[in-house]
């Protein structure tokens, strides 16, 4: 994050100085209404009237997994934000430090959740080429909790049968065999 500031003039009708025309507009008027120096943005406010107001740039977002998630917006649902910044640490005990400072500032400066990765499972020796130019491949794939077996074109725009990370936790040793292939958001 810099460490320069920006100010504006704020009158009490919510418009701001424009430092081009010496008047105030609406945000969306304005034409220069950021000011660099904050004592020539309290002069303006003085000789014009208005308040000066700071922009402060907005922090990063910080990345959870969905599991961290589902404790922050708890938190911030029952209104637990100051019990949950005191306790943290003994509601992550045994966790590193620095997951209990991020998930501290996931919780005061906003979070994303993290993309879960998907793979994919194609079974070595099932290619079948055609001669129309159709290439077709078998794939292991999860479907409400049952492991299941399909052929698939291997044009990537075709690939649905993508799992994800805790389905191969959980699968048989016979999927477990098959050599994922991570899936990036361009061929899902």
């Amino acid at each position: 994050m810099s460490e320069e500031k920006l100010y504006a003039v704020k009158n009490n009708e919510g418009k701001y100085f424009d430092c081009e025309y010496a008047e105030f507009l609406s945000l969306s008027d304005a034409h220069g209404p950021t000011i660099v120096s904050e004592d020539n943005a309290k002069d303006i406010a003085r000789d014009y009237g208005g308040h000066v107001v700071m922009l402060v740039e907005e922090p990063e977002k910080v990345v959870v997994s969905p599991e961290e998630a589902k404790l922050v917006k708890n938190c911030l649902w029952t209104n637990l934000q100051d019990a949950f910044l005191n306790n943290i640490n003994l509601l992550f005990r045994g966790r590193r430090p620095e997951d209990v400072t991020r998930l501290k500032s996931a919780l005061t400066n906003g979070y994303t959740v993290a993309k879960e990765k998907k793979y994919l499972l194609p079974m070595d020796g099932t290619l079948e080429e055609n001669d129309d130019n159709d290439n077709f491949q078998l794939y292991a794939y999860c479907h409400k909790g049952r492991w299941l077996t399909d052929e698939c074109e291997t044009d990537p725009s075709y690939m649905h049968f993508t799992v994800t990370q805790k389905e191969l936790e959980t699968a048989p040793a016979w999927v477990k065999a098959i050599k994922p292939v991570e899936v990036t958001d361009d061929e899902q």
